[in-house]
């Protein structure tokens, strides 16, 4: 939560070396920062979004404003202070020719997601949004392409950059499950269900305990009603199987 409050002190306030902040007023309403961040109505799970811009309701939807850019470091940065060489653990590791970009991202997320009576397939751009604000990508690196040879320009965090800067996650994104843990809630598809990571009840979920959406049903720490939800796992389709559970919304950008 540290984390979380730093975020929206950052933009007005500046901060010692200590942690502590300048001219901080006494005063200071961190309900009120927060709801200029986070609009009336809005689901408590949404408040995970932590480097979002801004989050309203929108008719049926959760509207969901970001920049796509990393808040972790990666080689893929020009900036010289978010740029950090690959220190992974993959020997194939190659550098892509593209570079990280920001952008005007708007997910918006069904509020009240249910399962689709026609399923659609999953989209070659983003499918979906992750706490940090990066695009979740399917398994495919082109159209009935799989990764492949792909993998191998994936940085430290499991992530990288298509051809106008867009940096997006394929497969679990190991910076969120480092930080939060590995059975965490990571996001939503666009369809409106969360995804989790590869953990749960202190079991590694693989892909033979999911449907062919690679998803189930049940009770999580944010939807103890439970709910159909979506899990991470180490195999192809990583993310997400043979389309949404639900209808999608829509990214724009």
């Amino acid at each position: 939560m540290k984390k979380y409050l730093l975020l929206f002190f950052s933009f007005s306030f500046s901060f010692c070396s200590n942690g502590e902040a300048d001219n901080v007023p006494d005063d200071l309403d961190l309900v009120s920062i927060e709801e200029s961040i986070i609009g009336k109505g809005v689901p408590d799970v949404f408040k995970k979004f932590y480097t979002a811009s801004s989050i309203y309701l929108e008719g049926s939807f959760v509207v969901v404003e970001v920049n796509g850019a990393p808040d972790h470091k990666s080689p893929y940065y020009k900036e010289s202070d978010m740029y950090e060489a690959y220190n992974g653990s993959n020997t194939s590791f190659r550098l892509n020719p593209n570079r990280i970009s920001k952008f005007n991202f708007k997910y918006k997320i069904p509020l009240n997601p249910k399962e689709a009576s026609k399923k659609e397939a999953s989209p070659l751009g983003s499918m979906g949004v992750s706490i940090n604000g990066v695009a979740f990508y399917n398994q495919y690196a082109g159209p009935n392409e799989p990764l492949t040879n792909e993998i191998n320009s994936f940085d430290q965090y499991s992530g990288h950059p298509q051809p106008q800067g867009i940096y997006h996650y394929h497969l679990e994104p190991y910076y969120l499950t480092n930080l939060n843990g590995k059975d965490t809630f990571l996001g939503f598809l666009l369809d409106g269900f969360p995804v989790y990571g590869p953990i749960e009840n202190q079991v590694k979920i693989t892909n033979d305990d999911l449907d062919d959406y690679h998803g189930h049903q049940h009770a999580t720490t944010d939807y103890p009603n439970g709910i159909y939800h979506y899990h991470i796992t180490d195999n192809d389709p990583y993310i997400n199987g043979n389309g949404f559970y639900g209808t999608p919304g829509t990214y724009t950008r």
